[in-house]
């Protein structure tokens, strides 16, 4: 999100009337699999290829009407991901951070939360099924957490896409912070980090 401020999240809760929520998730889970039987994946990590044609997480517009930005996010997952998504367990201790748009008054809150492998794929394997699939939701994706010998394929080349506002902050923030790649491998192969 270009220009965007990271806020603390009493203060973006604060802002008061005239601003509008909303709330992502990176939903991700341990995953022993190689590639080609020698290149560790070591997580699944999902985004979705949205309607504009962007890389995002799941989410959207919450109300705060609607309990909490929690049960809001919840209610989007479901609505883009499916019926297993509805029963992932969101809970303000998998907040990561808030950044509030210099546009439009709009405050983007990001999650991040660890599933098993096996309740990752029960929403992959939903997905196709969900209320939003072909619609806001053109499907999902799987993030390369590795850079092939060539120092491009993978998460070098998966970072040259589109991304949605402050989506490829957040996901390269996430790596780094949850260990989700090797330490010091974005900075080895040249990905720039947010500041």
């Amino acid at each position: 999100m270009a220009g965007a401020r990271k806020l603390e999240l009493q203060d973006a809760l604060a802002l008061g009337p005239g601003w509008r929520h909303a709330c992502h998730a990176l939903l991700y889970a341990p995953d022993p699999g190689l590639l080609f039987g020698r290149i560790p994946l070591r997580y699944a990590v999902l985004m979705q290829m949205r309607f504009d044609g962007r890389l995002g997480f799941p989410g959207g517009l919450v109300n705060l009407q609607d309990g909490s930005l929690e049960a809001g996010l919840k209610r989007e997952l479901s609505e883009e991901l499916g019926e297993a998504a509805a029963h992932v367990p969101l809970e303000r201790a998998d907040y990561r951070s808030s950044h509030a748009a210099p546009g439009p008054r709009v405050v983007a809150h990001f999650y991040a939360k660890r599933l098993t492998l096996e309740q990752l794929l029960a929403v992959e394997k939903g997905a196709p099924r969900a209320k939003d699939h072909g619609l806001e939701v053109l499907g999902l994706v799987r993030v390369p957490l590795y850079t092939l010998r060539d120092g491009v394929g993978g998460l070098p080349a998966f970072l040259e896409n589109s991304f949605i506002g402050a989506a490829k902050e957040q996901l390269l923030e996430a790596l780094q912070d949850l260990e989700l790649v090797e330490p010091g491998s974005l900075t080895a192969h040249k990905i720039s980090l947010p500041h």
